[in-house]
């Protein structure tokens, strides 16, 4: 049996760049993860199923057309592997929430399901693997602080941050990100990149406040509950950004320290009882 976290995708900055002929836009995104996360554990079985348990797991059907099952049959197909695996998958993420819980499931599947069978593929070999199954996944396979471009292939390596004390809030709504690339006017503006020192804080978040996410506008008009929430959680002491994450509509605030991230997600917990509110780290 074997047993990881697939972690919360934040996309700290996404720009859109272009888009090419085949439809698919270009992008470039700082991507880094979060310390929470859908907890996914597999084991050999005869046959290969899924079992979907916990706090979002309603409305989440375990059929063919799931992406963890995607993921192993596509793993199956392009090895020969004739061998099966149950596959169990608590979900802690919100669905349609732009922080890739889809992906980071897809991607931590194809790894446990290769050490699981022992199948042997190369990193490459999987990231393009994972490709085919959206444009989050190979990412999400690499699992640590990455500039993002491409469609989603062209993944840099070796990037280091600093510690950072993160909240995540969505207010219950799911945004489909079709609609949002649909509602995307894309500028012709110049892009200003990420120019920053590697560990340090202050020049990270001041980077940062240079770059946007191109698709908050688009998310903004089919559901302007988003901005309410970034101006909710840009008014709690402390924070250093606030902005939406990926499509949305999970939107996270950085927060100077740990003590400060806690307040300002147990503030906004007591006044939105409902809502999804978690404080956490991304190192």
């Amino acid at each position: 049996m074997l047993t990881g976290v697939a972690r919360a995708k934040i996309n700290l900055y996404l720009h859109v760049t272009g888009r090419r002929s085949d439809g698919y836009h270009l992008l470039d995104s700082l991507v880094v993860f979060a310390d929470y996360g859908d907890k996914l554990t597999v084991e050999s079985d005869s046959s290969l199923s899924l079992e979907i348990s916990g706090p979002f797991s309603a409305g989440i059907p375990a059929t063919d057309d799931n992406l963890i099952l995607k993921a192993a049959r596509l793993l199956q197909e392009n090895t020969a592997e004739k061998k099966g695996a149950k596959i169990r998958v608590v979900k802690n993420l919100p669905i349609a929430a732009g922080i890739g819980g889809g992906s980071a499931d897809a991607a931590l599947a194809l790894q446990l399901l290769d050490k699981l069978w022992e199948t042997g593929l190369f990193d490459r070999q999987l990231a393009d693997l994972g490709l085919s199954l959206g444009a989050d996944v190979p990412v999400c396979l690499y699992g640590k602080p990455t500039i993002m471009t491409g469609v989603g292939e062209q993944l840099s390596s070796g990037l280091i941050i600093p510690k950072i004390h993160i909240i995540l809030v969505n207010c219950n709504i799911s945004v489909s990100t079709a609609d949002v690339f649909r509602h995307l006017e894309i500028s012709n503006a110049p892009k200003s990149g990420l120019n920053v020192k590697e560990g340090n804080e202050a020049d990270l978040i001041s980077a940062l406040q240079r770059t946007g996410n191109d698709l908050q506008a688009p998310a903004f008009q089919i559901a302007p509950q988003i901005e309410s929430v970034i101006d909710e959680i840009a008014g709690e002491t402390g924070c250093q950004l606030a902005r939406m994450s990926g499509s949305g509509a999970t939107v996270f605030g950085l927060f100077e320290t740990a003590k400060a991230a806690r307040n300002a997600a147990e503030s906004i917990q007591s006044r939105h009882p409902d809502w999804w509110v978690r404080a956490t780290v991304i190192s």
